[in-house]
C-alpha cells in the first residue's frame, strides 16, 4: 500500500566477509543499492535514480533492502545478487496499491414526488486504479464494475425503494484493502427539493 515500508529479504543470516550484495530494479536491471563486507559494512545507494532517492535502506547484517514511503512508481521486479563463495540471485515482484478513497453515494432529489416510491442512487469514487466498485444488499452482491487503469473515476447506479428496510452498502476494494459506505434509506428524500443532494452516510 502506498506510504508503507516494504522489506525484500535476502534470506541471508549474516553477510560473510568479502561478500557483495547488489540490488537491481526493472527490466534494465539498473543497480539501485549495494553493500559489501570487509572489516566493516559499506552501503552504497544510486542517488542518480530519482524515484528511489532517500527511500532505500540496507540491513548491514543481512543485506535485505527496505523501500520506505513506497508508491506506485516503485512497483516492478527487483533482483538481488549475492556474490560470495558462489553467485546466487533472487527475484521479487512488487505490486503497490494506492490508498482507497471512501465511496460517495449521491441521490437525485429531483425525482422526488408524493407519488414517488423509489430513488436512483449513484456510488462514485475518483482517481482510482486496479479496483472493483460494488453494490451489496446485505451480504448479497447486486452489481459491480472493475478497472485496471490508473487514475480513473468510477460510478455505479442503484435503484432502491423507499419502503425497503434492507441494508445497502457500496464497497471499493483492491486485493489488500476495502472501503465501505453504508446507505441509510430512511434519510432519502421524501419531499421535492428539485436539487441533487449528497447523502449523509456511515462508512468505515
Amino acid at each position: 500500500m502506498e506510504g508503507d515500508s516494504v522489506t525484500l529479504y535476502t534470506d541471508v543470516a549474516e553477510i560473510r566477509e568479502g561478500s557483495n550484495i547488489v540490488w537491481k530494479y526493472g527490466a534494465g536491471n539498473s543497480r539501485i543499492a549495494k553493500i559489501k563486507k570487509y572489516k566493516h559494512f559499506v552501503p552504497e545507494y544510486n542517488d542518480t535514480y530519482e524515484r528511489f532517492r532517500d527511500r532505500l535502506k540496507l540491513d548491514d547484517q543481512t543485506g535485505s533492502l527496505t523501500i520506505m514511503n513506497i508508491s506506485t512508481q516503485h512497483a516492478g521486479d527487483y533482483q538481488v545478487e549475492i556474490n560470495g563463495a558462489k553467485l546466487t540471485s533472487k527475484t521479487f515482484s512488487v505490486s503497490v496499491y494506492a490508498r482507497l478513497p471512501v465511496p460517495v453515494i449521491i441521490t437525485n432529489s429531483s425525482n422526488c414526488s408524493s407519488s414517488s416510491s423509489s430513488s436512483s442512487l449513484l456510488c462514485s469514487v475518483v482517481n482510482v486504479g486496479h479496483v472493483t466498485l460494488s453494490w451489496y444488499k446485505g451480504n448479497s452482491l447486486l452489481s459491480s464494475i472493475s478497472v485496471s487503469d490508473l487514475s480513473i473515476s468510477l460510478s455505479l447506479p442503484l435503484e432502491v425503494e423507499y419502503q425497503d428496510k434492507n441494508t445497502y452498502s457500496c464497497v471499493i476494494n483492491n486485493p489488500i484493502r476495502n472501503q465501505t459506505t453504508h446507505l441509510d434509506i430512511s434519510r432519502l428524500c421524501h419531499t421535492c427539493s428539485g436539487t441533487t443532494e449528497l447523502m449523509y452516510v456511515f462508512n468505515y
